[in-house]
């Protein structure tokens, strides 16, 4: 397992511990996972967004930390706030990234996560210009999202 993964999952497992409120110390958390801190604000900022439905606050100084809120939203809600956040373009990572996160707040079966990952990949892409590919992945994954919503 990488370690953005184990320092997500802590975090999840915290957020479900704590009917979803979470607060680390982020140099506390990067010692006890064995990982250097940049990647925990590297988490952070790619698996727990407001895109995502979570809400972050920090408190930088001695002392300082860092408070993960899960918003309690409707699926309809989730799609819609995603669909309206991707923009013009989307790369791979983070098309992972969003695909992951749906798949573990039940939006998206796993079955669905993999041909929506096969449809939107690099490969499938691969006829098209590299200049044009995230902008398709983009508008493709907007057009599956709209599709669960319906």
């Amino acid at each position: 397992m990488r370690i953005s993964d184990s320092v997500a999952n802590y975090i999840l497992q915290l957020l479900n511990e704590a009917d979803g409120i979470a607060e680390i110390q982020r140099n506390e958390l990067a010692n006890a996972l064995g990982c250097v801190p940049s990647q925990i604000n590297y988490v952070i900022t790619s698996r727990f967004t407001p895109e995502q439905g979570y809400i972050v606050e920090s408190r930088r100084g001695g002392g300082g930390y860092i408070r993960i809120i899960r918003r309690q939203m409707s699926r309809s809600d989730m799609i819609m706030h995603l669909v309206n956040g991707i923009g013009q373009s989307l790369d791979a990572a983070s098309f992972r990234a969003m695909l992951r996160n749906l798949t573990e707040a039940g939006i998206v079966s796993e079955s669905d996560a993999r041909l929506m990952a096969a449809a939107l990949s690099d490969s499938s892409l691969a006829p098209a210009p590299k200049e044009f590919r995230d902008a398709l992945r983009a508008a493709g994954f907007k057009n599956m999202l709209l599709v669960l919503n319906t």
